[in-house]
């Protein structure tokens, strides 16, 4: 299972989200300034853009392309 860090009207969350549902894989969505703020973003991930994917282990996968490349590289696509 993974979390992906979103904010609102981010079309690369939306791909990451849209990814995970047809391959049906479990996630949890965390919407910035809902369940998280700007600040808290800033110290877990540093100065990066949004979305940040992060799984169950505590792995920091990264972005869309770094997540695309992980879930290859796990054979779950």
């Amino acid at each position: 299972m993974f979390t992906v860090f979103s904010k609102p009207g981010c079309s690369y969350c939306e791909a990451v989200e849209k990814l995970f549902t047809i391959k049906n894989i479990s996630y949890t969505k965390r919407t910035l300034n809902v369940d998280f703020t700007r600040q808290d973003f800033l110290d877990q991930f540093g100065n990066t853009s949004f979305p940040q994917v992060v799984t169950d282990e505590g792995v920091k996968v990264g972005g869309a392309k770094e997540t695309a490349k992980y879930l290859k590289e796990s054979g779950l696509l």
